[in-house]
C-alpha cells in the first residue's frame, strides 16, 4: 500500500448536469499542484458495494471529442449509471494520458500516426505503459465514508491497484461502450497488450457513433 497522502477536502457544491444533480467534492493532495474530484450521487457514507468509477482525465477525448479513444463515452456512461441507480461515485483523477501528461500524450499520438500502438508509442518516448496511481482514489473513498465498492471498469489491474491501496472491491462490472472505426485499434491494443476486457467482435460502424448508441449497458459480473 502506498503511504497515505495528506489529503484536504477543499470545496464542494451541488452541480446540475444533463444527467441530474451531483455533489461535487474537490480534493487536494499536499505538495501536488492538481486537484481531483469526487462526483457523488445519493448517500454513500457507510455504503457497501457502492457503484464506483475511477476515471482518469482525458482532455483530448472529453473536451475536444477526440475519436481516438472511448474516455468521454465511458465518463458519460458512468454518470448515467449513477443517475439511474440513484447512488454512487465517480472519482475523476487528474492523470492525463495514463499518467504521462498532456504534452507527452500528444507526442505519443504523433507516433501513433506513424503506426505505433498506444503501448509502443509510450515506450518509444522512454515512458511507462501506465504510470497512473490510485492512492488518491483510496483516500477520497475513505473520506467519503465508502466501505466497499462495485467497480465499473474493463481493466482488471485497476481492481488490483485499488485493493492494494486497501479498498474493498467486492465486484467488477463491465463498462463497455460500442467501438467504432477510429478507436478500435486503440481498444484492441488495450485488450491484447494491457489485459483489458473488451468485446470487439461486433460490426464496427464507419462513422462516429451517436449518443443513443451508448445505451447498451451490461451489469453482468465478468469475473
Amino acid at each position: 500500500m502506498t503511504e497515505a497522502p495528506q489529503v484536504t477536502r477543499y470545496s464542494e457544491c451541488l452541480l446540475p448536469t444533463e444527467y441530474g444533480s451531483f455533489q461535487v467534492v474537490a480534493y487536494r493532495e499536499e505538495g501536488v499542484p492538481v486537484e481531483h474530484l469526487a462526483i457523488v450521487k445519493g448517500s454513500v457514507e457507510g455504503g457497501e458495494a457502492v457503484l464506483c468509477r475511477v476515471h482518469s482525465e482525458c482532455l483530448t477525448g472529453e473536451v475536444l471529442h477526440s475519436l481516438k479513444c472511448d474516455c468521454r463515452e465511458q465518463l458519460d456512461l458512468a454518470l448515467r449509471r449513477l443517475a439511474e441507480t440513484g447512488r454512487g461515485v465517480v472519482l475523476y483523477l487528474r492523470q492525463e494520458g495514463r499518467g504521462i501528461g498532456l504534452g507527452d500524450k500528444i507526442k505519443a499520438y504523433a507516433l501513433q500516426q506513424q503506426g505505433y500502438d498506444t503501448v509502443d508509442a509510450n515506450r518509444a518516448l522512454g515512458l511507462g505503459d501506465d504510470l497512473r496511481r490510485y492512492h488518491m482514489a483510496a483516500a477520497m473513498l475513505r473520506d467519503l465514508g465508502v466501505r466497499s465498492v462495485t467497480l465499473m471498469t474493463n481493466n482488471p489491474s485497476k481492481v488490483d491497484e485499488l485493493r492494494a491501496e486497501g479498498i474493498d472491491v467486492v465486484r467488477r462490472v463491465p463498462h463497455l461502450v460500442p467501438p467504432h472505426a477510429l478507436n478500435r485499434g486503440y481498444l484492441e491494443a488495450k485488450r491484447a497488450r494491457m489485459g483489458h476486457l473488451y468485446e470487439l467482435e461486433a460490426p464496427v460502424p464507419e462513422e462516429e457513433p451517436r449518443v443513443g448508441d451508448y445505451d447498451r449497458l451490461s451489469m453482468l459480473d465478468a469475473e
